[in-house]
């Protein structure tokens, strides 16, 4: 078996005997690091301080009650990436899986759900950087007025393309250079939280703060939530917040035990994820609670930047580490949020679902060298956009990365079912990890895309951005849904191999035709 397709050899192949061999550096990464990675990306500290508020104002103190609701979906799609990263440990992930299981059409989409998805949020991370930068500024040099340097929209977008470049750059370089430096920004993101939370509770507790509130079990109470249009409205951010674990799965070319030990690597990291939202979540709502105005997490006014308002009130004089913290969490998961994006384009330049220059792998460096290059001018050109278009981007961005998230876990949960669907009643693990547990994540993810789709047609949903009379939320999320199919499309006509099942076999054991 060789490493080309057709007459045309892939940029990227690697001089081993596996067609799927992209010239990856293999056995890079370990279960530990695996998980940092992971939990890196979905970025915990960065994800609590850009939706605390928006969830608060949606559903109140019922926001734990919301993480819960929005850890299980990705719980149970867990293990359908797990299930076929057994069978099938390809960088490419739910695109790979979902063209085995659907063909190349269902398969191209979902690759772009992913794809896109990692764009929004990169950009949506970059904006957070750029926030907290500044606010870090302020508060080293003791000047309030270098704070607002980040609502000023060229100085904001300047900013962000910088951050972007450097972080395109590191990403470049290759997995060691990452891994290492997320090992060590991972744990002090972690325990900046836990000492966050430790403070917050024990202030709350003692008495001297106004806006306290005592613990309640009912806030962990779904049906305690006023509307169910909220309640999905909250779900969507809550998934927004798990989103990234899969970045496990895109490393298993790359891991040690490719594969076992991504598919372990992701039910950990979504685990340690919601250990650690919970605490903080109960830690927030006891010592601001929900109110509208002040450091009440309702308050519209800091909805995008809640750490920056309750760092200082609840740690004192080393508030400055937890705004530390959101920068380094924000900066740390935009420069690991590129492994997603790139080896993903990297395997569908591979399978020629994209130009095959996408598949390049740097000869040093041994990464998508010319994928995360195109995701880095992606990512800038669409903050920029959007900054100008959206007067609150990072808020609006969040609501429409939650409608991209369901869509592509939910056809890779699906793609689990339907590929497995004659093993299923070979034993009761394989009808109960292959099938109803893939399940019921993706009837779930299904339902809040489908109502969130609807919901997002009101200009009211989100913050109230509007595109002739529709929701601007609407627009950029199934704008850019349709802008996939378009482009879809232009490559089936450009290079139609990949559409005719020629470079990646549908719904079968074999992976790629042989020459």
């Amino acid at each position: 078996m060789t490493t080309e397709v057709g007459s045309r050899p892939r940029p990227g192949a690697g001089s081993g005997d596996d067609p799927r061999d992209k010239g990856l550096s293999r056995n890079s990464v370990g279960l530990w690091s695996s998980v940092a990675l992971g939990v890196s990306t979905v970025a915990p500290v960065y994800c609590l301080t850009a939706t605390l508020g928006p969830t608060v104002g949606e559903v109140g103190p019922q926001m734990l009650a919301v993480f819960v609701a929005g850890f299980l979906p990705m719980f149970l799609v867990a293990y359908a990436y797990r299930e076929l990263n057994r069978r099938f440990p390809d960088s490419g992930t739910s695109f790979t899986w979902t063209v085995k299981a659907f063909g190349p059409w269902v398969g191209w989409m979902c690759g772009w759900g992913l794809v896109v998805a990692t764009i929004i949020v990169l950009s949506n991370l970059a904006g957070v950087a750029v926030t907290f930068f500044y606010v870090l500024l302020a508060d080293v040099t003791g000047n309030p007025a270098l704070a607002d340097l980040a609502g000023d929209k060229w100085v904001n977008v300047l900013t962000c393309l910088v951050l972007v470049a450097a972080a395109t750059a590191v990403s470049y370089r290759g997995i060691t250079a990452t891994r290492l430096l997320q090992n060590v920004l991972v744990l002090f993101q972690l325990a900046a939280l836990v000492s966050f939370a430790v403070m917050a509770i024990g202030k709350a507790v003692s008495g001297d703060v106004p806006t306290a509130m005592a613990f309640d079990l009912a806030w962990f109470d779904p049906f305690a939530v006023a509307t169910f249009s909220a309640f999905t409205a909250g779900l969507s951010l809550s998934i927004f917040m798990f989103w990234g674990w899969d970045t496990c799965l895109t490393l298993n070319e790359e891991t040690e035990g490719s594969s076992r030990t991504p598919g372990r690597a992701a039910l950990l990291t979504v685990l340690t994820i919601l250990g650690s939202y919970l605490l903080v979540g109960v830690a927030a709502v006891m010592y601001a609670g929900v109110g509208d105005t002040g450091v009440g997490l309702g308050n519209p006014e800091t909805e995008d930047n809640v750490f920056a308002t309750l760092a200082h009130p609840v740690m004192g004089g080393s508030g400055v580490i937890l705004i530390l913290a959101v920068l380094a969490s924000s900066a740390a998961s935009l420069q690991s949020t590129f492994i997603p994006v790139a080896r993903t384009v990297l395997a569908m330049g591979f399978y020629e679902a994209l130009p095959v220059r996408f598949a390049r792998v740097h000869p040093r460096f041994r990464t998508p060298s010319y994928a995360t290059l195109w995701a880095g001018i992606g990512t800038g050109v669409f903050y920029s956009v959007m900054t100008v278009f959206s007067e609150d981007v990072l808020v609006d961005t969040i609501f429409t990365l939650g409608l991209m998230i369901c869509f592509y876990y939910a056809l890779t949960a699906y793609a689990c079912v339907w590929y497995f669907r004659r093993e299923l009643t070979a034993s009761v693990r394989d009808l109960l990890y292959k099938g109803l547990l893939p399940g019921l994540g993706a009837v779930a993810l299904t339902a809040v895309f489908g109502k969130t789709v609807v919901d997002m047609w009101d200009p009211a949903y989100g913050t109230g951005s509007s595109v002739f009379g529709v929701g601007g939320v609407f627009v950029i999320g199934v704008g850019v849904l349709l802008l996939g199919a378009v482009l879809m499309v232009v490559q089936s006509r450009i290079d139609p191999r990949f559409f005719r099942g020629e470079t990646l076999r549908p719904d079968t054991g074999a992976l790629v035709v042989p020459d």
